[in-house]
């Protein structure tokens, strides 16, 4: 039976320790970021990280981030091939920021689904942060979920999935961001963005100077297709219940779009902006936040998603975010729990 440490006041000491005494031995830990929760392993340990993909129910072909508490830890692990990757580290690091760089060989294959290359991350919240000094080793930790299904983002919804799963699960409260990191690899000279997170392709650009988005970010992926970050894979995030995503840049035709499928499911749940409620014809709304305020709905995303299933309808309507700045992640986020599946 998985043990419950509440640490939404403070990191408490003896509870540490004993996290980071079950990280030592090959354990499972389920702790917060700034991001989203995570499940962690230790990264050197072959075993302890078949563990993670067992837990989750997650396949070998996806890798893992690996995460660290300095930036100093990284040349341990990983090799920085060129300036660019450098300055990347330096300008986001620690941070919601994940940094796909050379492999050394102390870190097993399994963590990195046997590419020569594996995701580095240095977390800023305290509780990810302490944890990792305290176990003395880089921890390899996915989102907090069973694999495909949204993200955890507070505790009660990673306990219903991975509660019996774990060792030890810690509560620090809701996460500050709600989406998972950005992923970026520099490749031939150009840092290119694997997976959209907060830190958006003007922040990279600003620092750098230039930038790419990968074209898979909106792009349904190869169900064979080997993929270097996690959150690339075709159906991800998403509930039990049928997602369609509408996706029209006028708001006017957007809700009258949403108000014509409602009118042939009349028990859809409609997930929009709380601006829009009473425009659209339905008892069952779930509101995703301001559509003026990204921050807010990606905070909100994963617990909203979650939230669809309790609805027990055969369909759910999920309105569409611009795509830029923060966006991007949102709608990377909202297309693979739609399985592509978008109306326009």
């Amino acid at each position: 039976m998985s043990v419950y440490y509440n640490w939404t006041k403070e990191i408490k000491i003896e509870e540490l320790q004993e996290s980071a005494n079950a990280i030592n031995t090959n354990g499972i830990v389920v702790f917060p970021t700034e991001t989203v929760y995570g499940i962690g392993a230790n990264a050197l340990s072959k075993d302890a990280v078949a563990k993670i993909f067992l837990a989750k129910g997650r396949p070998q072909d996806n890798p893992l981030i690996v995460h660290l508490a300095q930036k100093e830890d990284i040349t341990k692990f990983c090799i920085i091939q060129n300036e660019i990757e450098q300055k990347l580290i330096d300008a986001f690091m620690p941070g919601p920021f994940t940094l796909i760089l050379k492999k050394k060989n102390i870190i097993p294959d399994i963590v990195s689904a046997n590419l020569d290359t594996v995701g580095i991350r240095i977390p800023t919240s305290k509780i990810a942060n302490e944890l990792i000094k305290a176990s003395n080793v880089p921890i390899a930790a996915p989102s907090a979920n069973v694999s495909g299904r949204p993200s955890g983002t507070e505790v009660q919804d990673i306990k219903q999935e991975l509660e019996n799963k774990v060792d030890i699960i810690i509560d620090g409260g809701k996460t500050n961001i709600g989406l998972e990191s950005t992923v970026v690899k520099v490749i031939d000279g150009i840092p290119t963005i694997l997976r959209p997170g907060k830190i958006t392709p003007e922040d990279i650009k600003s620092r750098i100077g230039i930038v790419k988005i990968n074209d898979k970010i909106f792009a349904k992926p190869e169900n064979e297709e080997q993929v270097e970050s996690p959150g690339m894979k075709y159906r991800h995030y998403a509930p039990k219940t049928k997602c369609v995503l509408v996706d029209i840049e006028d708001e006017d035709l957007q809700i009258k779009k949403v108000n014509e499928i409602v009118s042939e499911d009349k028990n859809a749940v409609v997930i929009g902006f709380s601006e829009h409620e009473k425009r659209v014809n339905t008892k069952n709304f779930i509101s995703m936040g301001s559509k003026d305020n990204l921050e807010e709905i990606s905070q909100k995303l994963y617990s909203v998603l979650r939230k669809i299933d309790s609805y027990n309808v055969n369909l759910a309507i999920i309105e569409g975010v611009n795509k830029a700045g923060l966006g991007i992640a949102i709608m990377n986020r909202l297309l693979r729990a739609c399985e592509f599946n978008v109306k326009k």
